[in-house]
């Protein structure tokens, strides 16, 4: 049974553990830590998208990143296997740091192993809810990121990197995300990579 004040109280304990990132960013002239605004992105975008989604959908939305500055991209090679092994690491980070906050907050065990698989990014094109979920990351980071992280690689790096992406998101979640207010620029780019 879903409990609004169950669901609060660990976004509260998750945003509280975000709250200590050291990285800032402003939005709309107000300055918060990264990872708070983007569980807060990532949580809109989630009602947005898929209205009725269950709490244990709702709770892996909202702490997907969490304590994500805690492991460096740089503590890996640059390169794509090392990349990886990052990724890898931060989602197992993400579960660690979940947990007991859930444990905490009176969810049974069958909820916390949904979001922890949920966040391991578990059967990824085979379980609609882990579908669900890469669809809102794909379209937070349309939205609120691939602007900027654009400005910083090449076309050709970028496109490379949308066709990656493209073949996470659902067919809904594309045309979801042609609808994103976007730069012809970034434009430009989803149709090359989608060509």
């Amino acid at each position: 049974m879903p409990s609004p004040e169950k669901l609060e109280e660990a976004f509260a304990k998750f945003d509280a553990y975000n709250a200590t990132d050291p990285n800032q960013e402003v939005f709309e002239r107000k300055t918060c830590a990264k990872e708070v605004l983007y569980a807060e992105r990532m949580t809109k975008k989630l009602n947005d998208y898929a209205p009725n989604a269950p709490e244990y959908m709702q709770l892996a939305v909202r702490c997907q990143h969490i304590g994500r500055w805690e492991i460096a991209r740089n503590a890996y090679p640059m390169d794509r296997a090392g990349y990886l092994m990052w990724r890898s690491q931060l989602k197992l980070h993400h579960t660690k740091i979940a947990e007991p906050i859930l444990k905490a907050c009176g969810y049974d065990a069958e909820t916390i192993e949904k979001v922890k698989a949920l966040l391991l990014k578990k059967q990824l094109n085979q379980n609609p809810d882990t579908q669900l979920i890469e669809d809102v990351i794909c379209l937070v980071f349309v939205e609120f990121y691939l602007d900027d992280f654009a400005k910083q690689h090449s076309e050709e790096k970028m496109v490379d990197i949308l066709k990656k992406t493209l073949k996470k998101i659902s067919p809904r979640g594309i045309e979801e995300a042609l609808k994103i207010n976007m730069t012809e620029h970034v434009k430009e780019l989803i149709l090359k990579a989608a060509a």
